[in-house]
């Protein structure tokens, strides 16, 4: 159940996204909060700073890594998907299951690692078929689903929209407005993807626009929500902005800094 104030007693939620296997830091973030919220993420497939960390470093080797890293980089996402390609190939049938065993073992350790209660949705690098069997008692997953904490409403939309990086938990813009849609009007709106703003969106570091949601944006303008929170632009050119009524804020890049973002009311 989350939790309601007392009369004259404030409400503190720590919110993180981008976690990308950082458990330790993630085992004390919700420290002095009421509530953690995560928006996604929690996977860490390869380490854009530390090509050595990661599931495909894991598999293939560091040399590998810095290989589709740059060619990723470089926005040369076919030659990147064929280099890829061919060492998938060396492993053969069980590519899913090597995915799945990895995956697996970083789930364990980070979903421990959530404290009493969270709040958490998906990213777009997220298997979602898997949070069920790891998600304990006090641990809420939601997605285009709302909430209430401390007397006021937050709504949940987990993923991403579709790119050519062809993320696991990627889907229709369809999909992603018609989640919008059901999650309605709240306080707080907490989604992995920002909206669709040129300044929110451009990552500085990789050097590129990320997808950000144009149906989010307009949701932003029409229903008018207190905050939007979100996450998935690591280096983002702007970590917020207002938008009419709404403060919109990049949480922060988790897996980095090891430090959530305060909501406190």
């Amino acid at each position: 159940m989350a939790p309601t104030p007392s009369a004259g007693r404030r409400t503190r939620v720590h919110v993180v996204s981008d976690v990308h296997g950082n458990a330790r830091d993630l085992a004390r973030a919700g420290e002095g909060a009421d509530a953690l919220i995560c928006l996604g993420d929690l996977v860490l497939f390869l380490d854009y700073g530390d090509h050595s960390r990661g599931i495909f470093p894991d598999l293939f080797g560091r040399e590998n890594a810095d290989r589709i890293v740059e060619l990723r980089t470089a926005r040369r996402y076919a030659e990147a998907r064929e280099f890829g390609n061919r060492l998938w190939a060396g492993i053969g049938a069980d590519r899913a299951a090597a995915i799945e065993k990895a995956v697996r073992k970083q789930y364990a350790e980070l979903f421990a690692a959530f404290p009493t209660p969270t709040y958490a949705t998906y990213g777009n690098v997220d298997m979602p078929t898997l949070w069920r069997e790891y998600a304990r008692t006090g641990t809420t997953v939601l997605d285009g689903q709302r909430v209430e904490i401390g007397g006021r409403v937050f709504g949940f939309i987990g993923g991403g929209l579709r790119t050519p990086m062809r993320t696991p938990y990627e889907i229709s813009d369809e999909e992603y407005a018609a989640k919008i849609e059901a999650v309605g009007e709240v306080d707080v709106l907490c989604t992995h993807i920002p909206p669709e703003v040129p300044e929110l969106v451009y990552d500085t570091v990789a050097r590129r626009f990320e997808r950000g949601s144009r149906a989010l944006l307009d949701a932003i303008r029409r229903t008018r929500p207190r905050y939007a929170l979100f996450g998935h632009v690591h280096q983002p050119l702007a970590r917020r902005m207002r938008i009419g009524a709404t403060e919109c804020v990049n949480v922060g890049h988790f897996a980095g800094t090891g430090r959530p973002w305060v909501l406190e009311w």
